[in-house]
């Protein structure tokens, strides 16, 4: 992902994702632009379903009317072991501030779910992403062929009490 400076023009709602938004947040997970090319296998079949949303607290980003309602984003937090499982914005909608007020709201869930980190097992072209909103580097998870083929990236969001 390159340098994005523009910010978010439109109020965005961040709501609490139910079974019926499963079909969009595979779409969306499918139709990453950053999983193109080599990356593509990993989203291959990639399912975001009804249970898996039920299982984990996951958080979709809405656009007001002018974008329809639709879902720009959405993020995953497992609570045990904390991991920001899923973070996702739609390709037309990036570069607008989407995925930092994700995670600014993650941290915010992380925080009143008494959790003092999160892992991030990152994608390799959003490493950058992650710096930018503050997560720390912490190693790297090694490939697991044939799903991911390539190693990748861990970082930790340390998240405050305040």
């Amino acid at each position: 992902m390159g340098s994005r400076t523009s910010s978010i023009s439109r109020p965005i709602t961040i709501r609490r994702a139910v079974a019926w938004d499963a079909k969009r947040l595979t779409r969306l997970v499918r139709g990453s632009g950053a999983y193109e090319g080599r990356y593509a296998a990993a989203v291959e079949g990639y399912r975001v379903g009804p249970d898996y949303i039920e299982a984990h607290r996951a958080f979709v980003a809405v656009g007001t009317e002018e974008h329809g309602g639709r879902v720009l984003g959405f993020y995953s937090l497992v609570l045990a072991p904390p991991e920001l499982d899923l973070i996702f914005v739609a390709d037309e909608a990036q570069g607008r501030g989407i995925g930092r007020l994700l995670v600014a709201h993650m941290r915010s869930e992380a925080r009143a779910a008494g959790l003092d980190r999160v892992k991030v097992v990152s994608h390799v072209p959003t490493e950058d992403f992650y710096h930018r909103v503050g997560a720390v580097r912490t190693g790297t998870a090694l490939a697991n062929p044939p799903a991911v083929p390539w190693d990748r990236p861990e970082f930790e969001f340390r998240i405050s009490s305040e």
